[in-house]
């Protein structure tokens, strides 16, 4: 039995367990997943999304195999058992092709399943919600359905050729967050009625069956729904488990099926026990993991700036800043105002628009100075107290050191801890 369906059977149980996904390519937050899982002892979730990852190479310039070389060597390196390593592929559908026709983005979709699948990824995220190009707005339930059925039968097929057999997992639901961060502020979100949770079930299973796939259904682990979390640029809608209480319930008919909630970024360490309680026992997080490490990298800067030379200074905020207004694409349609107020989105937005840029390697290059110029000398404590409380607190405690790496992966970690915490029981992966 995959573990992931063996985490959906005990939370049935009554286990009041869950899984956290790591949805992020960056590796710094790569390498304190390893860390943080490492110390729990539990098996460690890493999705690649299909804006990061694709057969084309995404905005990380990885396809998916690439992808799992590179996660897979840094679970060498960290000496991380890989019997306890999951690999999931999220928002897989015509989502990079919604600029073509619904026929050549399927397309497109059809070959990035396969991709995915061949590469060894063991959890699969159909998401054809999005509409193309000639398609209506929005789309309807059964063409998201039917579409997804059409990529999971090619899954299917990918697994058996490419391994014999198949043992993957699906993720499903239409009523899906945009990948990459909503483009608009938001006051409110509506939580998924059980009526329209119901149909999206219905309708998938319908599709599985006429697609000629109703064996792998048993193998949908989870439902996408909007538990009524979410966050914009300068806020976030913390989860009110009142108002999703009659949601919760909508899984117990299903023993297979557990909830997946996306954007659960920013929420509070009681928010996501009672998301796991609650059913959503399957929870993303992304932006807030690349916002924590970016707070990092710009303490050290200021740490940086009154210890080093200014002529040696590593200048990696202004390097930042000056990829991304030569290179806009990745921020322009989601960060709107005057000059000032894009500014600060540029910085500071939780949706984090500045995750895209650090692959760069100009950018690279200045954090590499960084850590070397801060390497190189004793930080003082009181300027660790000033810029990074946490981490003073904990290098005062003998847990991690100064190096300014490990201060960076520790201000990861309080992200990732809280998620950690509230998932409880740790599965460990049969071998």
């Amino acid at each position: 039995m995959n573990t992931l369906q063996t985490l959906v059977q005990r939370h049935k149980a009554g286990g009041n367990n869950g899984i956290y996904a790591v949805c992020s390519a960056h590796p710094l937050v790569i390498e304190a997943a390893f860390s943080q899982a490492l110390d729990d002892n539990s098996v460690l979730l890493i999705e690649a999304t299909s804006n990061q990852v694709d057969q084309f190479g995404g905005y990380t310039g990885m396809t998916p195999i690439d992808f799992r070389h590179f996660v897979l060597a840094m679970a060498e390196k960290f000496n991380f058992p890989t019997e306890n390593l999951i690999l999931g592929g999220d928002h897989l559908g015509p989502n990079r092709w919604q600029h073509l026709t619904a026929t050549d983005a399927m397309v497109n979709a059809d070959d990035l399943i396969a991709a995915y699948v061949a590469a060894g990824f063991k959890k699969i995220h159909l998401d054809c919600s999005m509409s193309c190009a000639d398609d209506p707005m929005p789309l309807s339930d059964d063409i998201v359905a039917e579409r997804a059925a059409r990529l999971g039968a090619i899954a299917e097929k990918t697994a058996i050729a490419s391994f014999g057999y198949s043992d993957l997992v699906y993720v499903i639901g239409t009523e899906v967050p945009v990948p990459g961060g909503a483009a608009e502020t938001l006051n409110t979100v509506e939580v998924t009625s059980p009526q329209a949770a119901m149909k999206t079930i219905e309708t998938h299973q319908r599709a599985f069956t006429e697609a000629g796939i109703a064996d792998c259904w048993a193998r949908v682990v989870g439902l996408v729904v909007q538990p009524g979390v979410e966050f914009d640029h300068t806020g976030v809608i913390d989860y009110c488990p009142e108002k999703a209480n009659q949601l919760s319930g909508v899984v117990d008919n299903f023993p297979h099926m557990v909830f997946e909630a996306h954007s659960t970024d920013y929420q509070t360490h009681a928010a996501y026990r009672q998301l796991v309680q609650d059913h959503f026992a399957i929870l993303k997080v992304g932006p807030a993991l690349t916002f924590a490490m970016r707070e990092a990298l710009f303490n050290l800067c200021e740490i940086e700036a009154e210890i080093i030379p200014k002529a040696h200074c590593s200048n990696l905020r202004e390097c930042i800043e000056a990829q991304m207004c030569e290179a806009p694409q990745h921020w322009q349609k989601y960060y709107h105002g005057n000059e000032s107020e894009q500014r600060f989105s540029r910085c500071f937005s939780f949706s984090d628009r500045m995750r895209y840029y650090w692959p760069d390697s100009v950018i690279n290059q200045a954090q590499a100075t960084l850590f070397r110029n801060l390497s190189r000398v004793d930080i003082p404590l009181p300027l660790l107290s000033q810029y990074m409380p946490q981490q003073f607190q904990h290098l005062r405690e003998g847990l991690i050191s100064s190096d300014p790496k490990a201060l960076v992966l520790d201000t990861i970690r309080q992200v990732l801890r809280a998620y950690s915490q509230a998932c409880t029981e740790k599965l460990i992966a049969e071998v």
